[in-house]
């Protein structure tokens, strides 16, 4: 019965499905653990909105987001330059 489900052929959808999982996975701890609007203890919940900007821009403003803001939105920037700079 194994051998009819672990082809070989299945193994990148296996892998596929896999990263997809980790990535909503690890979302979903983040989330969890250090959004400033995720409250999980009740005595957080019954505190209400609060006015908490700075932790906020903390969340929001993290290490990928502050490398990737100046670079150029290219995947192979010299493949790209390659092709359309004219020499």
């Amino acid at each position: 019965m194994a051998n009819r489900w672990l082809r070989p052929e299945v193994y990148p959808l296996f892998a596929a499905v896999g990263v997809a999982v980790g990535i909503c996975g690890f979302q979903l701890v983040r989330n969890i653990c250090i959004n400033p609007e995720v409250r999980v203890s009740k005595e957080n919940r019954a505190a209400g909105v609060l006015e908490n900007f700075a932790e906020g821009e903390k969340y929001a403003e993290h290490f990928l987001r502050k490398y990737v803001r100046n670079k150029a939105p290219e995947i192979m920037p010299g493949i790209n330059s390659f092709f359309t700079d004219p020499k």
